[in-house]
């Protein structure tokens, strides 16, 4: 539906990473089985249809041994996930705008659509999340196929002001633009009073390659005052927890949320990350009311100043144990998640804000080529 009587509506298509098909991911989220916050589509871009945007999502398509084989080995060689971008082909020839959810889809979106040059081609709104971390680690000939690529492309988005640097030093030619990510903030909570249990429960969560166990974990081992509970797909073998430790599995998105309710702290060590790394647990940790100590790394103040999160130095037990331990006991720590609460409102960090944010970025790119093809043919006649 359109926004208004003289606004035309735009053809989105979404494509994101097998797995976070519309049909599965719509089905699990019913069920309960997604851990975290999260929309009945993925990463609420589904919402744009309030900002005049006919949205339509990926589907993950069948595929046997013999299918999911061949479609690893080009994404092993390539670095990013051509097939299931084949699989997909219909729904993104017949956009207007496409929105990515990695580099892995819009590199393959970007290649697939070299093959239609001379027709009508959708803009592609390339959101990158692991590339700029890990391009001094690609190949020359990855840098090259990923170069040329991403010339094609609409317009780069990162999560991160960090990033943002980056993708302006490596491509000085290419529109880039620092695009914040928010999560659903229908449940948000008032903060608690500063009444931290003893021991103090200290929560942490996450699953990228950025977190600091090992710093978090040191913190806290050998500190009888205080519990830690993680909720991680794993953690590295050599690094011993201890008895006041434990690394929790939810079942249940139900079960994962009631953690929050536990906490008196969550607390996030990170390694150095130019993506943002945490930011989807500390807009969840604000939304029930949780005080957040976090890394004073990869972009997080490009979201919330000080005075709304208690930030530590890096590798540091002893710094990380101590500001805990501050956080816990401080009455006035209430009301530093009441100011990160009100940043999320007024900045727009929720999903119904990230939503937006496409939906205007897709119309003036659609408004500057509509006025880029008026005036070349003002200068034709």
């Amino acid at each position: 539906m359109a926004t208004g009587s003289t606004t035309p509506t735009i053809r989105v298509f979404v494509h994101l990473a097998r797995g976070f098909g519309a049909a599965q991911w719509q089905a699990r989220w019913k069920r309960g089985d997604i851990i975290g916050l999260n929309e009945r589509l993925p990463y609420g871009f589904g919402l744009a249809r309030h900002d005049g945007c006919v949205v339509e999502y990926s589907e993950d398509r069948c595929e046997g041994p013999l299918g999911a084989a061949c479609r690893l080995g080009v994404r092993l060689v390539l670095g990013f996930d051509l097939v299931h971008a084949w699989r997909n082909r219909s729904g993104l020839r017949a956009a207007e705008i496409i929105w990515t959810g990695t580099e892995s889809q819009y590199l393959a979106i970007l290649l697939l659509l070299r093959w239609y040059r001379g027709k009508q081609r959708p803009k592609v709104i390339a959101q990158s999340i692991w590339l700029f971390d890990s391009w001094p680690r690609l190949s020359l000939f990855k840098r090259w196929l990923y170069r040329k690529l991403i010339a094609d492309a609409a317009v780069l988005t990162v999560h991160s002001e960090a990033a943002l640097k980056l993708a302006n030093a490596l491509f000085p030619r290419q529109r880039a633009i620092f695009m914040p990510f928010g999560i659903g903030t229908e449940e948000m909570m008032a903060s608690r009073p500063c009444h931290a249990h003893r021991p103090i429960r200290v929560l942490s969560a996450g699953a990228d390659r950025h977190r600091d166990w090992a710093t978090l974990i040191a913190a806290i081992r050998d500190w009888p005052d205080a519990e830690l509970r993680i909720v991680a797909p794993r953690l590295p073998a050599r690094i011993k927890l201890g008895a006041n430790v434990a690394v929790i599995h939810p079942k249940t998105n139900a079960e994962y949320l009631e953690l929050y309710r536990w906490a008196d702290v969550v607390a996030l060590a990170l390694k150095p990350n130019l993506h943002g790394s945490g930011i989807t647990v500390v807009e969840e940790a604000t939304i029930f009311g949780v005080p957040v100590v976090v890394t004073d790394l990869g972009g997080m103040r490009g979201y919330f100043s000080e005075r709304e999160l208690r930030y530590a130095p890096a590798s540091d037990p002893d710094a990380m144990r101590e500001a805990i331990k501050a956080v816990a006991r401080d009455e006035t720590s209430a009301k530093m998640v009441e100011r990160a609460q009100r940043r999320m409102i007024e900045d727009g960090l929720t999903s119904r804000g990230f939503a937006r944010r496409h939906a205007q970025l897709s119309r003036d790119l659609l408004d500057e080529a509509m006025t880029g093809e008026r005036n070349r043919l003002k200068n034709r006649r």
